[in-house]
């Protein structure tokens, strides 16, 4: 009797000891995501709000960044353990030697989606691409998605985009500088886009996106590559609840869930985040939406190097 119960409790004791591995595996480091104020970001919103990081044991904070442009930055200092840079700035940044990766995508391009273009200021006379010759054109972040897709644009409809004179300026900006004449036009998104039509500052001279090859990442989630090293579980797990997410938006009976998500995060009012339109989402990056990119920035000179898209998505 007694050696059974010796027999037990050493098979009791061998358990809890196999099990605490396991449980130890499941702590996951707390995850400071970082997004700007654009609807592409609403399978992270979603997975935030519905619960689906709770549900994999993840601590994800979501922190507004101003401008895209400065997400790889914050992510080397540490500021962010994973940020959501366009594609282009993240390729810029990888390119100028920082050791990054994707742990999964946001939105994607679809000829559908008009929630972004050209928004000229009112009075400005400008209808097409090449009236943009000589113009002042503020973008949300030089190298950003929205200056290299404008870019192409540009050249696309014959139009030498060197003779357009870009400046930085964050979307909340955007109508003052119109109203202000500090800019002839900005490339914008919505709900700014919409908030600046609606106030009669500026109209829309060009959906310039609809040009744009479907199924493209516009954004990326991007992580140091020595933080997915260390944390692998975790990366695959923020992936994952954006794959649960994705799965949640494309039903059309969430449609009032997931705009009230992306209304919290990006401080839409009701009357815009009625219509403002959401991307379609794309949370596995692939090697071809990512060479689509690189192809469309060695044709804009904005790369250095030779880039081999495969080694920079983490599996």
């Amino acid at each position: 009797m007694m050696k059974r119960r010796t027999l037990l409790s050493a098979l009791a004791a061998a358990s809890a000891a196999t099990a605490l591995p396991s449980r130890a595996q499941q702590a996951h480091p707390k995850i400071v995501f970082g997004y700007t104020a654009v609807t592409d970001f609403a399978s992270v919103f979603v997975a935030a709000e519905e619960g689906y990081f709770k549900k994999r044991n993840l601590d994800v904070e979501l922190k507004f960044i101003p401008l895209n442009s400065t997400i790889p930055a914050a992510l080397q200092s540490d500021s962010l353990q994973i940020g959501g840079p366009t594609p282009s700035v993240f390729l810029q940044a990888v390119d100028g030697g920082l050791d990054l990766v994707l742990v999964a995508g946001g939105g994607l391009t679809s000829k559908t989606i008009t929630g972004f273009g050209l928004v000229a200021r009112a009075g400005s006379g400008i209808k097409n691409a090449q009236d943009c010759v000589g113009k002042k054109i503020g973008v949300p972040g030089l190298g950003a998605f929205l200056h290299v897709t404008f870019r192409a644009w540009l050249k696309d409809s014959g139009v030498d985009y060197r003779k357009v004179n870009f400046v930085e300026a964050a979307f909340p900006q955007h109508a003052d500088l119109l109203r202000g004449g500090s800019v002839d036009a900005v490339v914008s998104a919505d709900p700014f886009m919409s908030r600046i039509t609606d106030s009669g500052a500026g109209y829309v001279a060009s959906y310039y996106s609809t040009f744009l090859p479907e199924n493209n990442q516009t954004i990326v989630h991007a992580a140091k590559r020595e933080w997915v090293a260390k944390n692998p579980a975790t990366a695959r797990a923020f992936r994952e609840a954006l794959v649960e997410a994705g799965a949640f938006i494309q039903q059309a009976k969430n449609d009032a869930k997931v705009r009230t998500a992306i209304g919290k995060y990006i401080k839409l009012p009701p009357e815009v985040l009625a219509k403002v339109q959401v991307s379609p989402p794309g949370p596995v990056v692939t090697d071809k939406q990512l060479g689509y990119w690189t192809g469309l920035m060695k044709e804009q000179e904005m790369l250095k190097t030779n880039i081999d898209v495969a080694k920079l998505i983490a599996k």
